[in-house]
Parts: structure tokens; sequence; C-alpha cells
């Protein structure tokens, strides 16, 4: 069993993808090459189970056998956190806990649409926190562009505040850095309890967000071992090799990120650098068709040149 996620938690935790056979069914060999690549890329942890996992695509006994299938396979490796949210509170509670019986080191709740004022937001993961009891250490997910829930600071702070069980911030909110600020100065400025904040958005701000304190990254991009290294270099006071590194990267990143597609492209890449076995977005789920494939070729083409100008070699399967 893994560590329990903690405020300490820095780095990078890669959303890992869910493969899926030709067929649509979950392709459970593809989840061990994953497993090795995510360790051999020098993921900090593993987010599984969320949005981007295809969870809300999953039956219960699938989401099982999904969590129990990384957990054996990363074998205490890695710390894993899986995302919980559900519409209904009885279940995230009860999917939280079970998740934590079966090996996760924490799990992540994000909000629901018509938290729409501090009063609603506090009320939600005030039930939330205290159903839980301290069972699972939580990270937050602030991300309002696909939720519809908006926090404020002083909300944030506030459950940070009540709630031990919080652990970890994902700031997703945007445009957001001035918040992503005031959080993270809020142990200085207004004697809250510091908690791990880590930044997602697909990676979109990443240098300017470890640039205002950010713990870390979570995100699912194709290439990890990048984000690895941009983390580390920002962490050790390289801040200009960090942000030219990111830079050379930025075009594939904003592609990735398209909104609908993205997680096609973010698979079918993954399938080229030989990682899954297939591609396949459960459906409902997009498709790419040969111009988009083309499309991605010339992105990877013109990746592979830039690293080449700086004497870096391409990422391993391209």
């Amino acid at each position: 069993m893994s560590v329990l996620l903690n405020e300490s938690a820095k780095g990078v935790y890669v959303i890992a993808s869910t493969p899926f056979l030709e067929n649509g069914e979950v392709d459970f060999a593809s989840i061990d090459k994953l497993v090795e690549f995510y360790v051999e890329e020098g993921a900090h942890g593993l987010t599984v189970l969320g949005v981007m996992g295809e969870a809300q695509k999953l039956t219960e006994q699938e989401k099982s056998a999904v969590l129990e299938r990384y957990i054996k396979r990363v074998a205490g490796r890695l710390p894993i956190i899986v995302g919980a949210s559900n519409p209904g509170i009885d279940n995230i509670v009860n999917g939280a806990k079970s998740y934590m019986d079966n090996g996760a080191a924490g799990v992540m709740i994000s909000g629901i649409p018509g938290l729409n004022t501090d009063e609603k937001v506090r009320s939600y993961f005030d039930h939330i926190l205290l159903s839980l009891d301290g069972t699972a250490p939580v990270c937050i997910q602030d991300y309002p562009q696909t939720t519809g829930a908006t926090y404020s600071v002083q909300s944030i702070n506030q459950l940070i505040n009540d709630h031990p069980g919080i652990v970890m911030f994902k700031h997703e909110d945007a445009p957001g850095h001035q918040k992503l600020t005031r959080i993270r100065m809020a142990p200085e400025t207004d004697n809250i309890r510091r908690v791990s904040i880590l930044v997602g958005n697909g990676g979109l701000y990443i240098p300017q967000e470890l640039a205002r304190g950010a713990d870390g990254i979570m995100t699912g991009l194709a290439f990890p071992s990048m984000l690895v290294e941009v983390y580390e270099k920002f962490a050790n006071g390289d801040t200009t090799g960090g942000e030219d590194l990111y830079d050379t990267y930025l075009p594939f990143i904003r592609h990735e990120q398209q909104l609908g597609i993205g997680l096609a492209i973010r698979k079918e890449v993954l399938r080229r650098r030989g990682v899954i076995n297939f591609a396949t977005v459960r459906a409902p789920g997009p498709k790419l068709n040969d111009v988009d494939m083309n499309e991605l070729t010339g992105l990877i083409d013109r990746l592979k040149s830039k690293l080449t100008i700086i004497d870096r070699s391409a990422p391993s399967g391209l």
C-alpha cells in the first residue's frame, strides 16, 4: 500500500488514461504497460478514474476492476489518487471509503453545477468531509470550466481551515493566476493551514503557475517526462531552463488541450509511443479522422525537429 496523501505532496501526478480494446472493453494489459511507462517517465504519482480517465463511462464493477489493476501493478511504487466525484454525496463517501480500503493514497472530489455561492460550496464540502470523518485524504478540484461550480478564495481557505482531511488543492480555474497566488500566500497572510497545490488545465500555464508557488502538476499529457523535467528545473531554481523546455512542447500542449477531441489525441500519441494497444475512446467519444491524423503527425514531426535543434532525443516510440 502506498503512503497516504498529505500536505507535503509535490511533483507530477499523471492523470492516467483508461485504455480500451477496439470493442470498448477495458484493456487491462495496457493498464500494466501504462503503469510501467509512467514509472519510467519519472512520475511522482498517478490519478485514476478521473474525467479524463473516462470514469463516467465505466460501471461500478469496471471502476473497481480498473483501480484494482492499477494498484496491483503499481505495487506501492507511486501514490494513487482516485477520482471520487459523483452527483450523489452518499456515492462519493461510500466510493471514497472503498477506494481507500483497496489501497488508494487519497481521493479527488470536484464540485457540481449549482455551487455558485460561498454558502453552497461550504455546505456541500462540509457534508462530504464530515461524512468521511478523516477516512480519506482529500484533494479538492477547482475546475469551473467543466463542473460549473465556482469557489471563492475565502470559501477555499475556510474549508481548508475547517477540515484537516483536505490535504491538496487542484487549481484549474482560468483565468486564475491571481487566485492561485492568494491561496498559496494564505498561510502567511491569513494564517491558513498550508496544503499541497497542484495545477492542471492540460498544462497550459505551467511555468507561470510553478513560479507562483504551485507544488506540482496534475495533467495527463502524453509526454510526462517533459513535465517532470520542467517541474524539477523550477524546483532547483532553473526557471529559464524549465520555461525553455516547456516552450518546445507548447504547440503540442495547446493542440492536445482542445475541448472534446483532446482525449482522442492523447490516446493516439500514447498508442504511437507503444504504451497502449488501441487509442479507443469509449462511446460516446471522439474519433480522429485522416485529416486529424495527418495534422498530429505534422505536430510530432515539428516537435522532433525542435528537439534535434536543442540536442535532445525524441520521446520514446516516436
